[in-house]
């Protein structure tokens, strides 16, 4: 169920938002209860910064630690010539 709702923004945002919406083919109400709703789902889903991982990218750690100075251009040089020996 809709409800009206009054807000006070100053006029240029509301000029800007207006045109923002209708440029994107939505209504302004439309658009602003999108961001509400954005806003609250992100509070309900638990912490900020927690990011749920997929079970399959889980699935892809190796637990190999690469060096932070690794020069992978010369390892794969190093790997094709070996392979092709």
């Amino acid at each position: 169920m809709d409800k009206k709702l009054t807000l006070k923004l100053d006029e240029s945002v509301i000029d800007r938002a207006k045109e923002y919406a209708s440029s994107h083919k939505r209504s302004l109400s439309r658009m602003i209860e999108s961001y509400l709703k954005s806003l609250i789902d992100k509070d309900s889903s638990g912490s900020k910064d927690d990011i749920e991982i997929s079970p399959f990218i889980k699935s892809m750690a190796t637990g190999v630690k690469i060096p932070i100075d690794l020069d992978y251009k010369k390892a794969y040089s190093d790997y094709l010539s070996e392979k092709y020996k």
